[in-house]
């Protein structure tokens, strides 16, 4: 059965799990590609369990909740395709992320100019797609002011960040090794 979702605080309470978890994701994700020890391949390395763990999430989830909310398996067209497009942007951005780390970008600047400009470009897209019903006039100076105040919050963030520490060491990797080479005797 899926949650009740219609509660008037629950959306609160998912936008606020999102915050929290993709504000970890970076620091993760940066901290995953390095514990990987391998500075050639760790990026890709990382970005392949990324997926992994989207596909646990992102699709075994989806189909349980379906399947058990007894959902019909009908997909329209234009819905598939929007939320198609909408997973490889988001695929697409995980990427980018890790490309920055890779090119010596900090997690914190990288993870605040992506979370800071993130809603402009998503305002400024859902303006363009569904533009305002009593024309752009009606947009309230604290839209605008809003949109301005995250330019400068990520600035701000970006150029006067504390210091990073002193790196904590890291124990020695547990790798674990999959030999393709070898196959399966019956």
């Amino acid at each position: 059965m899926m949650p009740d979702t219609n509660s008037s605080s629950m959306w609160l309470i998912y936008t606020l799990s999102t915050v929290i978890t993709w504000g970890l994701y970076g620091l993760l994700l940066h901290t995953g590609q390095l514990a990987m020890g391998d500075p050639v391949h760790g990026r890709t390395k990382a970005f392949l369990f990324v997926g992994v763990a989207y596909f646990l999430t992102a699709v075994l989830a989806p189909l349980a909740l379906l399947w058990f909310g007894g959902a019909d398996w009908s997909f329209p067209s234009k819905g598939l395709g929007w939320s198609l497009v909408a997973g490889i942007l988001g695929a697409i951005g995980a990427l980018c992320v890790l490309l920055a780390f890779g090119a010596k970008g900090n997690p914190v600047t990288v993870m605040t100019i992506v979370f800071a400009g993130a809603p402009i470009v998503n305002a400024i897209t859902a303006l363009a797609m569904h533009p305002p019903t009593e024309g752009w006039s009606s947009i309230r100076w604290q839209f605008v002011l809003g949109i301005v105040l995250a330019v400068a919050g990520g600035t701000l963030v970006s150029y006067y960040k504390p210091p990073a520490g002193k790196p904590v060491a890291a124990k020695p990797a547990q790798t674990v090794l999959v030999d393709s080479s070898s196959t399966a005797k019956r």
